[in-house]
């Protein structure tokens, strides 16, 4: 199984195509998933993404889906920047970790580091976490903090629930009809990066000139500062 991985990895390697990024941020499980499908997912995006000459920014962790697409992209040759809480590295970390780790204060540091080193958003299927993770760089977008890409991976209709309850939202008036394609999925990871390479940004970037101090929460520095680079 493991040589089969390699094997995926080293191929897509060969067949290389230029990106536009340089560095993605995914969003996955620190949990493997009930399928092997999803598990299989994490592999290819990996060797997706070092096809393209892309490196990863992730979690830091070095289990479930965290863990393989991290691996995946540290043995195409990619590198690997990991942003991990100290809380939670007992958690999230068994056994030796791939790449560069950076261990920071907190959940909210965490998320601001791995936006500034990242030019785009990928989630794989997760939990709580990644699905919060995921809302936050989409509201990020509708405020214009940023104007990155953002992608969901959506493994096996993982995702179908969420997209339906955001369909009903813009049915609902709570979210305006062109709001709805600040992001795209698909359902592999090939079809999901061709997506986010050609994806414009929605609205006139007016908003992304305002300035989110964050200083109420104890940053030095505005929001924007942090995550829009």
């Amino acid at each position: 199984m493991e040589e089969i991985r390699k094997n995926e990895v080293t191929t897509a390697a060969a067949e290389a195509e230029k990106s536009r990024f340089r560095r993605v941020c995914v969003f996955c499980g620190s949990s493997t998933g009930r399928k092997k499908s999803y598990q299989d997912a994490a592999v290819e995006l990996g060797a997706e993404l070092v096809s393209r000459k892309v490196d990863l920014v992730y979690g830091g962790g070095s289990v479930g889906l965290m863990g393989l697409v991290s691996q995946a992209v540290h043995e195409g040759g990619g590198h690997v920047l990991g942003i991990i809480p100290r809380t939670l590295m007992r958690k999230e970390i068994t056994g030796e970790t791939v790449g560069e780790v950076k261990v920071v204060a907190g959940m909210h540091q965490r998320k601001a580091e791995m936006s500034q080193h990242s030019d785009a958003f990928i989630a794989l299927p997760g939990g709580y976490g990644t699905l919060e993770e995921l809302l936050e760089v989409i509201s990020w977008a509708q405020l214009g903090i940023h104007r990155k890409p953002v992608g969901l991976l959506n493994v096996d209709g993982y995702y179908d629930s969420l997209l339906a309850l955001i369909d009903s939202a813009v049915d609902e008036g709570f979210i305006d009809p062109s709001q709805r394609h600040l992001f795209v999925s698909a359902a592999n990871a090939k079809e999901l990066v061709e997506k986010l390479e050609v994806y414009v940004p929605v609205g006139d970037g007016a908003v992304a000139k305002l300035r989110w101090e964050m200083e109420e929460v104890g940053y030095k520095s505005s929001l924007q500062a942090e995550i829009a680079r």
